[in-house]
């Protein structure tokens, strides 16, 4: 039976990457998991931080929101590469890949059901299968299709799908139930509004399969093609990247913001129907992929100047233990913010959720340098290791290692 990967093969960086990711992935779902985004408009506005909270929330919308489940995707994209490249090296392989995702998918049902309605796991798990047929691809077409399928499928499929969908409440009164039954201090309340809230939003945001299996395929490309195993040899397409997402990325967020604003007033009006609407729904959509592969490529290049290494590397801690950690924030938001924790709602608005993530951040720092400096994995990675390679793998850490 073969040992799972030794960790003295992972990459610092690519694990670096991935708390990086995991820290915007917080900031993002502290939103919904404080109930700040099930709140009406008018008890917003009556919250203490209202006026800060005015300021932070395009802030994020532009450069946090799509960007972290942009970089988060990228980066399981770029695992399962490198888990479909061992699982080649013997016959068994395929099958080991096959039962990895279809524990995760366990992982994720648990995460979804018992706590928290807004869980990507599961997609992972079930998109997952797909790369597999999807590797035969050479690289660069693997990823330029991601880009149309996460870019442009959910454009053209915009004028056929809603009409198929099946008819629902609306988005205020999903809401202010899900509001309601999270605020419970009633365990089967509050597990009976998170799976109605779970089966409204797999419906409302029916174009987020194509969203995410494309940025799959551009981090398995990614994967596969050794350019963030070996940076250091490929500085001139990471500059190339850079240079490129910034122009694509940063001009469509600052056009969005502009636009948002008011800025333009009436001076675009072919944006609004036809070819103009059509080509504005496809920079929607394009700009948070651009951003998430900006803050991709500037991170692997600041990681290659040694006084940035350090700062960047002190996050792969949090990167080894994503799965633990991912699901670990749930169960500390629930904790702090649901009825049947502490019940501290969205009392503290977005400044009160900044605060949470950072203090969040701070622990899972803390806890993860204490556990890895023990232990081989974090308590989830070693469950998912030892079930996917039907063998339970050794735990603690042998003296001097």
């Amino acid at each position: 039976m073969r040992a799972a990967t030794p960790q003295g093969e992972r990459s610092e960086l690519l694990d670096a990457l991935r708390g990086f990711a995991l820290f915007g992935v917080l900031l993002v779902n502290l939103r919904s998991l404080s109930l700040y985004d099930l709140l009406p408009r008018d008890e917003r506005a009556a919250l203490a931080s209202a006026g800060i909270d005015a300021w932070l929330q395009p802030f994020m919308a532009a450069l946090v929101d799509g960007t972290s489940i942009t970089l988060f995707s990228l980066l399981f994209g770029v695992g399962f590469a490198l888990q479909q490249r061992r699982a080649a090296d013997d016959a068994a392989g395929t099958r080991r890949y096959l039962r990895r995702l279809a524990l995760l998918f366990g992982f994720g049902l648990v995460h979804a059901y018992l706590f928290w309605w807004g869980d990507i796991l599961r997609y992972y798990a079930v998109l997952g299968l797909l790369l597999i047929p999807l590797s035969r691809l050479p690289d660069r077409w693997l990823a330029g299709l991601g880009v149309i399928v996460c870019v442009g499928l959910p454009v053209w499929l915009q004028p056929v799908v809603p009409g198929l969908l099946p008819p629902q409440i609306s988005s205020t009164d999903s809401a202010a139930r899900a509001l309601a039954a999270f605020q419970s201090g009633d365990v089967g309340t509050m597990l009976a509004g998170n799976l109605e809230r779970d089966l409204r939003m797999r419906i409302a945001v029916w174009f987020l399969p194509a969203y995410v299996l494309g940025r799959l395929m551009i981090g398995a490309a990614l994967g596969r093609s050794g350019v963030l195993q070996h940076p250091e040899r490929h500085l001139r397409f990471w500059r190339r990247l850079f240079v490129a997402m910034l122009l694509i990325g940063g001009g469509l967020t600052v056009f969005f913001a502009l636009r948002s604003a008011g800025v333009f007033g009436e001076a675009l009006p072919w944006l609004d129907s036809g070819p103009g609407k059509m080509a504005l729904r496809l920079a929607r959509f394009a700009a948070p992929l651009a951003m998430g592969l900006l803050y991709l490529a500037g991170l692997v290049l600041l990681f290659q100047r040694q006084r940035w290494r350090r700062p960047i590397a002190l996050l792969a801690p949090l990167g080894r233990m994503a799965l633990t950690h991912y699901i670990g924030q749930t169960i500390i938001a629930v904790v702090l913010f649901y009825g049947i924790g502490l019940g501290l709602g969205a009392r503290f608005g977005l400044v009160g959720t900044l605060v949470a993530s950072v203090f969040i951040l701070a622990l899972q720092l803390a806890a993860s340098r204490w556990w890895l400096a023990r232990f081989r994995f974090g308590p989830l990675e070693w469950l998912w290791r030892s079930l996917t390679y039907l063998q339970v793998q050794p735990m603690r850490r042998q003296a001097g290692h």
